[in-house]
């Protein structure tokens, strides 16, 4: 069996909650290599995950330079997200990088011209593409159930659930706020199911307004106004070449009960579905409307039988699958950059008050 040398870049909190756990229960890797700023964090990321002859890192490239990996996964903020999988590629290693793909759609080309020139594979992680109701409705829309896929919704509403830790907040850092965290998400996953990568332009808006509350009730505890410089809610109109539409609604801080995360809806010429309350497919059927509840099975997707149901799991297991058999793995990044580039738009429109148009 084919054993893949693993390195971790970022042990913080998407490491432990996703990357790590993930991994570790993929049969045909081992854990090597952990780096983070911060020591501490990397140590217990190697006592819980690693190898016994694991090492830890604080400085990344000593890490590229001393241990022969295959793989690097990137779990840094978004603006380091472009010079760090760069580096692991160019030192011969395959790279996952964690959503979005870069901070700007500049540096997200420049990680697809690495990948290009070393022969690596980079992938970004939207492991939404892997729950149980997304590859269903992907076999769907494939099929061409729904016919042409003209107007869709790309949903990532929360109520009050903004996340105060680590550098959310921080503009420099991510680039963004609700938009670039969690609406990256909502609109990988519209475009995937549209299988449209191609923006013609963009109209959209980001708003302050809730941010600037002092104690504010939240589900992770008050936000300092002072330090919350993204914006807290960001919606975008997206026109496709094609002439297809997608609105894009992102938030952490909405007051609104109408809440959902990582859910599109879609609407087509033969029918429509939504994820709102699990997946519903409506249409028409000799001149009669319907509406199908789709009942989804507990257990892993077929083709990764034993891999268990979880999206991070299936996720990565793709991901090893594609480099130890030399395929291309699901999240391609030519699609993320497409995500990124139409991200960028909405907050450059946001500024300017114009449409902006891609080339």
């Amino acid at each position: 069996m084919t054993l893949l040398k693993v390195g971790i870049i970022g042990c913080g909190g998407i490491a432990n909650g996703k990357h790590l756990p993930a991994l570790a229960q993929v049969k045909e890797v081992e854990l090597v290599a952990f780096c983070d700023l911060i020591s501490e964090r990397a140590e217990e990321a190697k006592i819980h995950y690693g190898t016994l002859t694991a090492k830890t890192f604080t400085n990344y490239q000593k890490m590229l330079e001393e241990m022969e990996l295959d793989v690097v996964h990137i779990c840094t903020p978004n603006s380091t997200h472009a010079e760090l999988s760069i580096a692991a590629m160019e030192a011969d290693c395959h790279v996952m990088c964690e959503k979005p793909m870069a901070k700007t759609s500049a540096e997200a080309r420049s990680m697809i011209e690495a990948a290009e020139k070393t022969g690596k594979k980079l992938t970004i992680g939207y492991q939404n593409r892997f729950r149980k109701d997304s590859t269903y409705l992907h076999e769907i829309c494939d099929e061409g159930e729904l016919g042409e896929i003209y107007f869709a919704k790309a949903h990532a509403i929360r109520r009050r659930a903004v996340p105060t830790w680590g550098v959310f907040l921080d503009e420099e850092a991510q680039g963004g706020g609700p938009l670039i965290d969690i609406g990256t998400h909502a609109l990988d996953l519209t475009l995937w199911l549209m299988d449209n990568y191609k923006p013609k332009y963009v109209v959209g808006k980001a708003y302050h307004k809730l941010a600037e509350t002092e104690n504010a009730a939240n589900a992770w505890g008050a936000w300092d106004p002072e330090k919350f410089t993204v914006e807290d809610s960001a919606f975008g109109f997206i026109m496709m070449e094609n002439g297809a539409t997608i609105f894009l609604e992102a938030s952490w801080a909405l007051n609104s009960l109408d809440v959902k995360e990582a859910k599109t809806t879609l609407h087509g010429t033969k029918g429509g579905a939504d994820m709102n309350d699990g997946l519903t497919i409506n249409g028409e059927d000799h001149s009669t409307l319907f509406e199908k509840k789709i009942e989804l099975e507990p257990g892993g997707v077929d083709f990764y039988d034993g891999a268990g149901d979880k999206p991070e799991v299936l996720e990565v297991q793709s991901w090893i699958d594609a480099i130890i058999n030399d395929t291309e793995p699901v999240v391609k990044p030519e699609q993320a950059l497409v995500v990124t580039e139409i991200l960028e738009a909405i907050y450059k429109a946001s500024e300017t008050n114009q449409p902006v148009f891609f080339n």
